[in-house]
C-alpha cells in the first residue's frame, strides 16, 4: 500500500524584503525536441513505478519499448561455497604475510560464488519486455519526408509526453503516459480530420515471446530463462485499441486499424513475480481501464503523479527552454554554462521524476537502468550494484521531499538477511548477515565471481546507512524497529568476523578490497585483495555507531550496545594521511594502478557519511580534497555525480558546479566504460556510457547538497551555491533531516526569506548567510500562503 504522509506543520518565517513568488516555480519542466528520436537514448522515458515506456516519435514506424520493473530472468539459488571458511587461515596469513596476490589467486580459487556467478542464469538479467510496433500509413501522395512543425515533448509537471506534427495538411497529435492510477500504459492517436488515422499494430520481442491476437487484442507472452530445474518468469501483455470512427481487424498477429479519427491503445502488463496471479491481473486492469474515458483516466494519473512532484519546487534563475530543444539547449550549456541557470533546475526536477517513476512502495527499487532497458542483455545484467549504484540511486529521495520511495530499498535489504545469514556462514563462519558487491531480485550475497571485484563486503554495511538516513529524515521510530534487526544484524556479521591486524593491533576486515580497485605490492606485483580498507573502516565505524544510537533510541540491547562500544575503540581511524598528503585508500600506502580510477571508496566518511566534514575534521577534509585533485574530474557519469558531492560537502560551490557541466556534457556514446568520457544523452539521462541512471540521482542529490545541507548539528543554507546561482533563486519543500521542511529565497547570495516547517515544534540551529543561530519552529498563521 501506498504511504503518501500530509502531515500538519509548525514553522519559521523569516523575511527580509519581498515574499516568496507565486509555488517558487519557474514552468520550465518540459524535454522536448524537433524531431524523431535516432536512437533510444533520445527517446523520452515515462514510468509508474511498474511499468515503463519509450517511444520514438517516428512518423511512419513508431518503436514503443515496453518494461516492467519485476521482468527477470533467472531465480533464487544457493552458490555459497560452504567449504569457503576453512581457507580463511591461509588467505589471511598470506594478507599479513604481504602475498596480496597469493592470497587473490586463493580466493579466486576457493573463495568466490559457485557456478557461472553473474555472467549468466540463475543469477539472471532484469530484461525488456516487449517492442511495440505502429506502422503509420497516410493517404496516398502524402511523403513522409513533408511533414512539417513535428515536436515531441515530455511533460514533468504532468508525466505525459505528446508528439505533433502537420502532414498532407493534417495535424497529427499523439499522447503517451503509464497511468499511476489505473496502472496500465496508454497512447493516445488523434487528428484534426476525421478518418485519417490508419495504422498496423504489432509486438515483438527479440527472444521468449509469442504474439498473437485474441479477440481483437494483441499479446505478447513467454517464459524466460532460469537456470534451474523450475521454470522461469512468466509474462503477458496485452494491447487493446479502442477507436473512434473506423474499422479494426486482425491479420496473423497483427492489427490493422482504418480510417479512424481517434485511437486510444490500452497496453496492460503482468509478471508473476512472487507468484502473482498475473493473467488475473492484466485483464483485470484491462478491463478497469476500458471503463474509464482517456480523459479520466489522464486526469486521475496526472493527480496521482503531482501528490509526489509537486512536494518541491526550484527556480535558480531564467532559463533557455523558449530557444533551443533540449539536446541543443545541452550543448549550449555546456559552452555557455553561466547563460542557462535555468537547466540545472530542470536537470534536478527530471531526476525527481525519475525517482517517482522508476520505483514505488511496495514493489521493487530502480536498479541500474531504473526500470528502462530496450535489451535483453542489459548492461551489467541491469542488477544493483552495492558499491555505491544502488545506494547513490536512493540518495535524493529524502532532501527532494520523496522520502517513501526510500521503503522498496528498505523492503528490498530486508530479504537479503536470509540469504545472507547462509553466506555470512559459509565464507566467514561469522554471525549476522552479510551481502557483498551485487545482488539481484533473487537475494544473491554472494561473492561476485572474480576476486579483483567480488570480495568487497561492506555492501551490506553500506545499504545500512540508506536504511538510516530514511530514519534521520523522518525521525520515524516505528520504521526504526523496523529495520533495527536488519542493521543489528550486519553489525553482528562485522563485529564476529574481524581480526586483529597483527602490525598494528587494530580489529580489521580479512580478505576485503577496496570496490573494483587495484595497488602494486612492493615488489612489482598487483592486488586487489587486503586487510582493513579505508572504506571497510569507516562504514563498520559508521555502522556501530547508528547502531548503538538505534538501541538506545529504541531502549533495547543494553549489553550488546556495550560490546560494540568495546569493539568501536579497536576499529582503525576515520582516515590516515599519506606522504603525499592524500587520504589513504588502504592500511598500507600502497600506490594504485589507475590514479584516476573511477570509484573514490576512501571517501565514503566524507559522503554519504558524515564522518569527515571541514568543521570537525579539517585535516581529512584537506586530505580528502588532494585525493580528489589526483583523481581527476572526468569519469563514468555516476562517478562525476559522486565527486559533485564530495565537492559540495567540502562546501566548494565553484569546483561542485564545474562537475555539474561536465556531467551535463551530451554524449551519444552507447558502448561500456569504466573510464573518462561521462556525460548525458539528448534525453538527458545519464551517460556512463552506456545508460546508467545513478548519475541522474547522483547528480540531483548533489544540486541539493549545494543549496542545503544538514548533516552537522545545524541546518545551512546555500552551502555551496556557486556565483552564477547567486543573483535570484527560490526553493520550496526542500528537506532537512529531523523532518524539517525548508523553503528559501535570495538575491545576490545573501538568504532573504526563509521558513522551516515541521510536524512537531522544535528548536534547530540555522546557518543562513554566514551566521549560526537558534529558531525554533511554530504553527503557521492561517494566512500563510504555504
Amino acid at each position: 500500500m501506498e504511504r503518501i504522509l500530509f502531515p500538519a506543520f509548525f514553522m519559521v518565517v523569516f523575511c527580509i524584503a519581498t515574499p516568496f513568488r507565486g509555488n517558487g516555480q519557474n514552468n520550465d519542466l518540459d524535454i522536448f525536441f524537433d524531431r524523431p528520436a535516432a536512437q533510444w537514448e533520445e527517446t523520452l522515458p515515462l514510468g509508474n513505478g511498474r511499468l515503463g515506456m519509450t517511444s520514438d516519435g517516428g512518423i511512419e514506424e513508431e518503436l514503443i519499448v515496453l518494461n516492467d520493473i519485476t521482468l527477470w530472468s533467472g531465480a533464487p539459488q544457493d552458490a555459497n561455497n560452504y567449504r569457503a571458511h576453512k581457507r580463511l587461515p591461509e588467505i589471511r596469513k598470506l594478507i599479513n604475510e604481504g602475498k596480496n596476490d597469493e592470497a587473490q589467486t586463493l580466493i579466486d580459487k576457493d573463495f568466490v560464488c559457485l557456478g557461472a556467478g553473474s555472467t549468466d542464469v540463475p543469477f539472471g538479467c532484469f530484461q525488456m519486455l516487449g517492442n511495440l510496433r505502429l506502422k503509420h500509413r497516410y493517404a496516398e501522395g502524402a511523403a513522409i519526408a513533408d511533414a512539417r512543425d513535428y515536436e515531441r515533448r515530455l511533460s514533468l509537471e504532468k508525466a505525459v509526453a505528446t508528439t505533433s506534427y502537420i502532414l498532407n495538411g493534417v495535424q497529427y497529435s499523439r499522447e503517451y503516459f503509464t497511468s499511476f492510477a489505473g496502472d496500465v500504459c496508454l497512447i493516445r492517436l488523434s487528428a484534426d480530420k476525421p478518418h485519417s488515422i490508419h495504422l498496423e499494430l504489432a509486438i515483438d520481442r527479440p527472444e521468449r515471446g509469442h504474439s498473437e491476437v485474441i479477440d481483437d487484442v494483441l499479446a505478447l507472452s513467454g517464459i524466460l530463462a532460469s537456470g534451474t530445474a523450475e521454470e522461469g518468469m512468466r509474462y503477458l501483455a496485452k494491447v487493446k485499441p479502442v477507436l473512434t470512427d473506423g474499422t479494426l481487424r486482425a491479420s496473423a498477429n497483427k492489427l490493422l486499424i482504418e480510417d479512424a479519427s481517434e485511437v486510444v491503445i490500452i497496453v496492460s502488463i503482468g509478471t508473476d513475480y512472487k507468484g502473482a496471479d498475473y493473467r488475473g491481473d492484466v485483464d483485470r486492469l484491462l478491463n478497469g481501464a476500458l471503463q474509464k474515458s482517456y480523459m479520466a483516466e489522464r486526469k486521475a494519473h496526472t493527480e496521482r503523479y503531482q501528490q509526489l512532484f509537486n512536494r518541491l519546487s526550484i527556480n535558480l534563475g531564467e532559463g533557455t527552454a523558449a530557444r533551443f530543444t533540449t539536446d541543443k539547449r545541452l550543448a549550449d550549456f555546456y559552452a555557455h554554462p553561466k547563460e542557462d541557470p535555468g537547466l540545472p533546475a530542470l536537470f534536478f526536477q527530471f531526476g525527481r521524476y525519475l525517482s517517482i517513476s522508476s520505483t514505488r512502495v511496495g514493489l521493487l527499487p530502480p536498479n541500474l537502468q531504473g526500470l528502462w532497458a530496450n535489451q535483453i542483455q542489459t548492461p551489467w545484467n541491469g542488477d544493483y550494484h552495492l558499491d555505491v549504484n544502488v545506494q547513490m540511486n536512493h540518495w535524493p529521495l529524502e532532501v527532494a521531499n520523496l522520502s517513501e520511495l526510500n521503503l522498496p530499498l528498505a523492503d528490498l535489504v530486508k530479504g537479503l538477511v536470509k540469504p545472507g545469514e547462509r553466506t555470512a556462514k559459509a565464507y566467514y563462519n561469522a554471525d549476522g548477515w552479510v551481502a557483498h558487491v551485487i545482488t539481484n531480485i533473487w537475494g544473491f550475497t554472494e561473492p561476485g565471481e572474480s576476486a579483483s571485484w567480488g570480495a568487497t563486503k561492506v555492501g551490506s554495511g553500506w545499504l545500512c546507512n540508506n536504511l538510516w538516513e530514511h530514519y534521520a529524515f523522518t525521525k520515524d521510530t516505528t520504521y526504526l524497529a523496523e529495520i533495527y534487526p536488519v542493521m543489528k544484524g550486519s553489525a553482528q556479521f562485522y563485529n564476529s568476523m574481524l581480526v586483529e591486524d597483527p602490525k598494528t593491533g587494530f580489529l580489521v576486515s580479512s580478505p576485503s578490497s577496496s570496490p573494483e580497485n587495484t595497488f602494486y605490492l612492493p615488489n612489482g606485483k598487483t592486488a586487489s585483495i587486503c586487510a582493513g580498507p579505508t572504506i571497510d573502516n569507516q562504514i563498520i565505524r559508521e555502522l556501530f555507531t547508528k547502531v548503538i544510537e538505534a538501541a538506545q533510541t529504541l531502549r533495547v540491547d543494553t549489553a550488546w550496545v556495550s560490546e560494540l562500544q568495546h569493539t568501536l575503540k579497536r576499529i582503525p581511524p576515520i582516515g590516515q594521511i599519506a606522504s603525499d598528503g592524500r587520504l589513504m585508500e588502504w592500511m598500507e600506502d600502497y600506490k594504485e594502478t589507475d590514479l584516476q580510477h573511477r570509484h573514490i571508496s576512501h571517501l565514503y566518511g566524507l559522503y554519504p557519511a558524515t564522518l569527515i566534514t571541514p568543521i570537525r575534521t579539517p585535516e581529512l577534509a584537506e586530505a580528502s580534497k588532494k585525493s580528489l585533485e589526483a583523481r581527476g574530474d572526468d569519469g563514468p557519469s555516476w562517478t562525476i555525480a559522486y565527486k559533485l558531492l564530495f565537492w559540495a560537502r567540502l562546501l566548494d560551490g565553484e569546483r561542485s558546479f564545474k562537475l555539474l557541466r561536465e556531467l551535463l556534457k551530451p554524449t551519444l556514446r552507447t558502448d561500456i566504460n569504466y573510464g573518462s568520457g561521462g556525460g548525458v544523452y539528448p534525453n538527458m539521462w545519464s551517460a556512463g556510457p552506456p545508460f546508467q541512471i545513478d548519475g541522474n540521482f547522483g547528480a540531483t542529490a548533489g544540486i541539493a547538497e549545494m543549496l542545503l545541507q544538514s548533516h552537522e548539528d545545524y541546518i545551512e543554507l546555500l552551502p555551496a551555491i556557486p556565483t552564477v546561482w547567486e543573483p535570484f533563486g527560490e526553493i520550496k519543500g526542500m528537506k532537512a533531516r529531523n523532518n524539517i521542511t525548508v523553503n528559501m529565497r535570495w538575491e545576490d547570495g545573501k538568504v532573504n526569506h526563509y521558513e522551516l516547517l515541521s510536524p512537531v515544534s522544535q528548536q534547530v540551529k540555522l546557518k543562513v548567510n554566514g551566521e549560526i543561530k537558534t529558531v525554533k519552529t511554530r504553527f503557521p498563521h492561517p494566512s500563510s500562503s504555504l
